[in-house]
């Protein structure tokens, strides 16, 4: 691996610190303003939506310019969210209008997010040849997934009593804020900052793609011709519809550990985060032995996510804390040992099909798409008062069937083509694109 690739570790390592941090703070800030349970999910929703609405042009953006540059820009738009929300009491606002700006400064930092993505995975497809893309993943992903661990944890910690008085003793802290939840919000401000500073030390990689286009519709109009091109690839449609279905069903359960710590366990927000970074962990540990698993073998790894289903169903019965550590690290150590071989065909698949940046947009709209589909049936369900045990039975059910139904689909493309496991490694640029 090559010192670039470092740096752009080191300023997503950041980032999603930052990202993972602000959702919890923000729930800290919703529950302080007594909004309602649905309401942390629908956030997450709005989140995802920047996502999928601009899916269409943040490829485009993301190959027009240094992927290093694209990221320090679009991390300080992440950056002007945070500021927005921290400062949510300074307009005079109504209790309603306060929850509304929380809303739409996290959907900013969603906006930030969504342009940021396509870079940050089309930059590992520039940087590295074919034959390391598993390794560098998994390395992107563990990591990825390890700042998620930090950023949970630092939210809960930033949040919790001891912490966000300790913060408020500094008399700079305590003339700008007025809760735990603002001091939190503080915080995270300065670690966008620093993942800022290390996105302007990422090397050009001196990639070039044809001339992006910008107008519109021209852009909706190619950007629906390579979801076409991605979903009609034998190899391609199979790991978009596993790292789909693992993203939505990842952030829905962000939401589900938070709610199960707090009815099946009695954990407060900050304890439940710990739950969220426990998993997470799990992911980390999946992720890096998934390292070992060459490129070729990709698909082999389809039932793990079945079995990743059918663990999840053990989470009512568990109450003890080793018991609820164990079961979460084994939840999130399946999860991370499918989805990285998944995530390393389909970002080769797409490189060579279409190019780095549109690749990555085609796979966030897809996966963005499916969690705002499963976050809204989740906020459903809470609002029709179902028990968070009920919730995660039908979860853990539904993601195991629908990897069998993948599983099928994938036999049978393979039965109708032989030649596809050699199609794994063949090189190529934007193939569709010419």
């Amino acid at each position: 691996m090559n010192k670039g690739f470092y740096m752009v570790m080191a300023a997503q390592a950041l980032s999603s610190v930052a990202d993972n941090a602000l959702l919890i703070a923000a729930i800290g800030l919703i529950a302080d303003l007594s909004g309602p349970d649905w309401m942390a999910p629908m956030m997450k929703w709005w989140f995802a939506l920047a996502y999928v609405i601009l899916a269409a042009f943040v490829g485009a953006f993301a190959d027009a310019f240094p992927k290093g540059r694209v990221m320090f820009a679009t991390n300080a738009l992440k950056t002007c969210g945070c500021l927005l929300m921290f400062s949510y009491g300074a307009f005079g606002l109504t209790h309603g209008h306060q929850l509304v700006l929380i809303f739409v400064a996290y959907t900013i930092v969603g906006i930030g997010a969504a342009a940021y993505s396509p870079a940050k995975y089309g930059i590992v497809t520039e940087m590295l040849p074919p034959e390391q893309l598993v390794k560098g993943n998994s390395w992107i992903e563990g990591l990825t997934v390890l700042s998620v661990i930090i950023g949970t944890v630092l939210g809960g910690l930033l949040i919790s009593p001891t912490v966000s008085a300790w913060l408020m003793s500094f008399g700079w802290v305590d003339r700008l804020v007025d809760n735990a939840a603002q001091s939190a919000i503080l915080m995270i401000g300065l670690v966008y900052i620093a993942a800022a500073l290390c996105n302007l030390l990422i090397p050009d990689t001196h990639a070039f793609y044809p001339r992006q286009q910008t107008h519109p519709a021209a852009l909706i109009r190619n950007f629906t011709r390579y979801v076409r091109i991605l979903w009609s690839d034998k190899l391609g449609q199979i790991s978009l519809a596993v790292t789909t279905l693992f993203w939505g069903a990842g952030a829905t359960l962000q939401f589900i550990v938070i709610e199960w710590g707090a009815q099946h366990l009695g954990y407060r927000l900050d304890q439940a985060s710990v739950l969220m970074g426990v998993a997470a962990f799990g992911t980390v540990i999946g992720a890096v032995c998934a390292g070992r698993v060459p490129l070729r073998r990709a698909l082999a790894v389809l039932p793990v996510g079945v079995v990743m289903g059918l663990v999840v169903l053990l989470m009512p019965a568990v109450y003890t804390t080793w018991a609820v550590y164990c079961l979460l690290l084994l939840i999130g150590g399946l999860s991370g040992f499918f989805v990285v071989p998944m995530n390393a065909l389909l970002q080769h698949r797409g490189h060579v099909l279409l190019s780095a940046g549109h690749s990555i947009a085609v796979q966030n709209f897809n996966e963005q798409l499916n969690i705002l589909l499963m976050l809204a049936m989740y906020s459903l369900m809470l609002w029709l008062g179902l028990s968070i045990n009920l919730i995660i039975a039908l979860f853990g059910i539904l993601v195991a069937c629908l990897m069998l139904v993948f599983i099928h689909w994938n036999r049978l493309n393979h039965r109708a083509n032989p030649e596809l496991s050699r199609m794994i490694g063949q090189t190529g640029h934007g193939t569709a694109l010419r």
